[in-house]
């Protein structure tokens, strides 16, 4: 019999923090068939680690194969050993409620195949996302400075400003000008082309996101103007930059960006811990206590750092604790690690004030993987608590209460949502 405190959390509408969704227009006319709809996403990651092959899980994924069967036996023996990883609870998640498959087989996926055009009808991600997932809205990062209304549902998906680019030192003048009109020949030039891709499209964005944990390492450092220039030039010549000029160049545009920020009152996300994929994450990069120079820097900003930076988990618990400018989420966590994010959750609670957690993000491209993410992480969230109730730590109603706050009520505090969604009926 689910308890109050179950059907309290089923009922909350979910703030979705972090997602890469495909719009409409790509979901309805190029989306994937069955099986890319099932296994496009982080499962792969672990059906590679079990020791299904690149050329078997190129094929899963080929939707122009029509022998699905066959598609999906060349990586069934990799699938057996991973469907109860966190990742693979989610494929079993998609397949139960999008597609009413119980259990996968080879049989049980062709009889399936044609829900999956239903499925990518339009309307059709809105649906599965509002209703299905009982989400109150999306941010999406599609690695774009530009943040346009999405006419799917203007108040409900909602993006980010990418700042990847230039946090890896990544300048791009032809970009830029052609963006802004700026022409970038100097330092001086380049923070006024920032200053103007901030002003066009900050009133949009419902945050400004950068990933660039994945290309180099969350280390930053105070680089003063002259060193920053220097790089530049390196960069505007066309020559090819060294490591530690790339990394000057990038912690500069990375402090501009944090300060245009606090200007704009966005919230800067960054991505810490875990990476996906395989075979390519040096781990020294990754732990968000990297960053603790920057945190100390800019005391005015907010800080959402991402993925409970996994597996580093514990030293974020501190660093959220002892900076006031640091919000946590748990975007992608429930399905990397269940067990370690409800052993997350608990600890935070009893370690930081509740009102710096948000609970949710699924990371993926697909609305039915999103889907899955979400009812995945109202069971956890839901296990995790009712513990705290079964050790005597809080009363159904307090965990009740603290369900509410983390699932939406931090993000609205955080995030200006309301003046985002009329600044996007604006533009629309």
């Amino acid at each position: 019999m689910p308890t109050d405190l179950a059907h309290h959390i089923q009922e909350t509408p979910l703030v979705d923090t972090h997602e890469h969704l495909d719009r409409e227009p790509s979901w309805v006319d190029d989306g994937p068939d069955i099986l890319g709809d099932l296994f496009g996403n982080y499962v792969v990651a672990d059906l590679i680690t079990a020791g299904a092959s690149l050329q078997a899980v190129t094929r899963l994924k080929d939707g122009n194969d029509p022998d699905i069967a066959g598609r999906f036996e060349g990586i069934r023996g990799a699938w057996e050993a991973t469907q109860f990883t966190g990742y693979g609870e989610a494929v079993r998640l998609i397949a139960n409620h999008a597609y009413d498959i119980d259990e996968l087989s080879g049989r049980s996926i062709e009889m399936a195949q044609h829900k999956n055009r239903v499925l990518r009808e339009p309307g059709e991600r809105y649906r599965l996302l509002h209703d299905v997932a009982n989400l109150d809205h999306t941010q999406t990062d599609d690695g774009q400075w530009e943040c346009a209304p999405d006419e799917s549902g203007l108040d409900f998906f909602l993006y980010d400003l990418s700042w990847r680019a230039f946090c890896n030192g990544d300048i791009n003048p032809e970009q830029i000008e052609a963006e802004t009109g700026v022409i970038v020949t100097d330092l001086g030039s380049l923070k006024r082309g920032m200053e103007a891709i901030f002003a066009k499209h900050a009133p949009t964005a419902i945050a400004v996101k950068a990933q660039h944990a994945y290309s180099r390492t969350l280390d930053w450092t105070e680089r003063t103007d002259a060193e920053a220039a220097i790089a530049l030039a390196t960069a505007l010549r066309g020559e090819e930059m060294d490591l530690q000029t790339q990394l000057c160049l990038g912690d500069w545009c990375w402090a501009r960006g944090v300060e245009l920020t606090i200007e704009h009152n966005l919230p800067f996300k960054i991505h810490t811990g875990y990476y996906a994929g395989n075979d390519r994450m040096p781990v020294s990069r990754i732990p968000a206590g990297n960053m603790c120079e920057l945190f100390a820097r800019y005391p005015d900003a907010k800080f959402v750092l991402m993925h409970i930076a996994y597996p580093y988990n514990d030293e974020l618990v501190a660093l959220a604790k002892h900076y006031r400018n640091i919000w946590v989420d748990m975007c992608w966590a429930w399905s990397i690690d269940p067990y370690s994010s409800r052993d997350f959750l608990r600890r935070f609670i009893h370690a930081v004030p509740i009102n710096k957690i948000f609970a949710f993000g699924g990371d993926t491209h697909f609305p039915t993987g999103a889907m899955a993410y979400a009812i995945q992480a109202r069971t956890e969230i839901t296990r995790a608590l009712e513990s705290e109730i079964a050790d005597g730590y809080m009363t159904e109603k307090r965990a009740m209460a603290i369900a509410e706050r983390i699932m939406r009520d931090n993000q609205f505090d955080c995030f200006d949502i309301d003046g985002t969604r009329s600044n996007i009926k604006a533009a629309a």
